[in-house]
């Protein structure tokens, strides 16, 4: 029997994104869990839990994903406990083995690549579907994030929130008591590896904090 991801064309997916495009997250949830069933997986960040609090009131049992690269903030790890403990989730740790030297001081480069694409690959092995919490106010280049699409595994990448603004995120947070990465409210409204993430000014690209100084402006998770 064919899986379901490859019945789903660039064009079937598109015509199911753009009915979406107006659905609760929630629903664009139903569909991917009804769909793909246990080969759907959530790769979560940990910035927030507003994705997991979506998909967990849809599907208690969901995989959830958390690369961890050895980078992490400490308060990042922190967020990981408090949440896994808030939603009692289906958690897996995929986890990096110690470097010495650490790769993002000899090659930042290809140190994403490396470590945290590496890690999804592992993660999404067997898997029909993967989402996350992208969204296209998050940055301009994220800007036309579709919500169903291919990605380069011909894996099915799903985006419920892809269509939600900020304000809508922090909405969902205060009206759910969703758990917050307590560095949010310390100047760090996107949040990576420890290394290459800082503190912007207010009103600044929330991502330009991220590998600053560089041209890079994604790990490669979303590419």
């Amino acid at each position: 029997m064919a899986r379901a991801a490859q019945l789903l064309t660039d064009a079937e997916l598109a015509r199911l994104g753009g009915r979406f495009e107006r659905a609760p997250a929630a629903a664009v949830v139903r569909w991917a869990v009804e769909t793909f069933g246990d080969r759907l997986c959530l790769a979560a960040s940990m910035q927030d839990a507003v994705l997991v609090d979506v998909a967990v009131a849809v599907d208690p049992a969901i995989e959830v994903v958390f690369i961890d690269t050895g980078y992490h903030f400490p308060e990042t790890l922190e967020t990981v406990e408090t949440v896994r403990r808030r939603y009692g989730l289906n958690l897996r740790i995929m986890t990096v083995a110690a470097q010495e030297p650490e790769m993002w001081k000899i090659d930042p480069e290809n140190c994403c690549s490396a470590i945290k694409v590496g890690q999804l690959d592992r993660a999404l092995m067997g898997k029909e579907a993967w989402m996350s919490g992208l969204r296209r106010a998050e940055s301009p280049s994220r800007g036309d994030a579709p919500i169903l699409s291919l990605d380069l595994r011909g894996l099915v990448k799903v985006n419920p929130i892809a269509a939600w603004t900020d304000l809508d995120v922090q909405g969902y947070i205060a009206d759910h008591d969703v758990p917050v990465n307590p560095l949010v409210h310390q100047g760090y409204p996107s949040i990576g590896c420890q290394p290459c993430t800082h503190p912007v000014e207010p009103g600044a690209d929330p991502r330009s904090g991220r590998w600053a100084g560089k041209d890079k402006t994604e790990c490669g998770l979303h590419l």
